[in-house]
């Protein structure tokens, strides 16, 4: 039959010995390359020191990390209560965005107060950077083929005018699935591009990282509500929708009390 003869496309990307280079860490670096490059340049225009953004990733990437893995193992311990030693089994998946987000968060509030710096500067710099590494990184999610949503037709695979290679690599075990990977990855890269726009607009400082926080939590929980591996809240509720709740009524809530308390009168552009 011609649906046999569907090959996955081949996770690895290279192999040196005993060192194997997955497809998937290729293209999440990149993303946070990239992201990295671009919020140098921003950063070094509106007047902070060249290394700040550098010497901030060097702590965040690896917060983040430890910070989605915690975020995943707690709100999986049904497992992993009985299987201690998986906790430690990142390799194997298990990572949550929003875990990431809260770690880096965290160490930016920290580090921009040893440095004397303004957290909602650098977290209005690093926006468009943030949505558009995660625009890149869920093509990770594509090449180990996960993440994706409930069962398809291919007809209806089709019927988006998909290109063979994303058709074929959204069949898993004999059923075809919906590239969720796609939809968030496309909601994300219009989102950074928005973000561009809104740069020009000089918001009101702390606001083009809290639209970044409204979009992205808009986008993620809809698109949650078609994905089979979310982490569940209750049996209705996924985890990530309640968290994306959550985000959009605070990043609303602190815009307005900023504005009103008068903590945003710096602009965007302002040094």
């Amino acid at each position: 039959m011609e649906l046999a003869m569907v090959q996955p496309l081949d996770r690895t990307a290279l192999e040196l010995g005993p060192l194997t280079v997955y497809w998937y860490g290729v293209i999440i670096a990149t993303g946070a390359l990239l992201g990295l490059w671009l919020a140098v340049r921003e950063s070094e225009r509106l007047g902070l020191k060249k290394d700040t953004f550098v010497d901030l990733v060097m702590w965040a990437v690896p917060i983040a990390i430890l910070s989605a893995r915690f975020y995943y193992v707690l709100f999986s311990w049904s497992h992993y209560k009985d299987n201690p030693a998986d906790i430690i089994k990142i390799w194997e998946g298990g990572i949550a965005i929003h875990g990431a987000l809260i770690g880096s968060v965290v160490t930016a509030v920290v580090f921009a107060k040893k440095r004397g710096l303004s957290f909602w500067k650098i977290a209005d710099i690093a926006a468009p950077s943030i949505i558009l590494g995660q625009a890149i990184g869920r093509w990770g999610n594509f090449m180990n083929q996960e993440a994706h949503g409930g069962p398809v037709s291919r007809e209806f695979l089709e019927s988006l005018n998909l290109p063979e290679f994303i058709i074929n690599q959204m069949y898993i075990d004999g059923t075809y699935y919906h590239p969720t990977f796609l939809y968030e990855s496309l909601w994300n890269i219009i989102g950074f591009v928005g973000l561009l726009l809104l740069r020009k607009a000089n918001l009101r400082r702390g606001e083009l990282f809290l639209t970044y926080v409204i979009w992205y939590s808009i986008g993620r929980f809809f698109i949650e509500g078609l994905r089979t591996d979310s982490l569940m809240l209750t049996e209705t509720l996924r985890m990530a929708q309640f968290i994306s709740i959550v985000l959009i009524g605070l990043a609303v809530v602190l815009i307005l009390y900023r504005r009103l308390s008068g903590k945003a009168a710096k602009r965007y552009k302002d040094l």
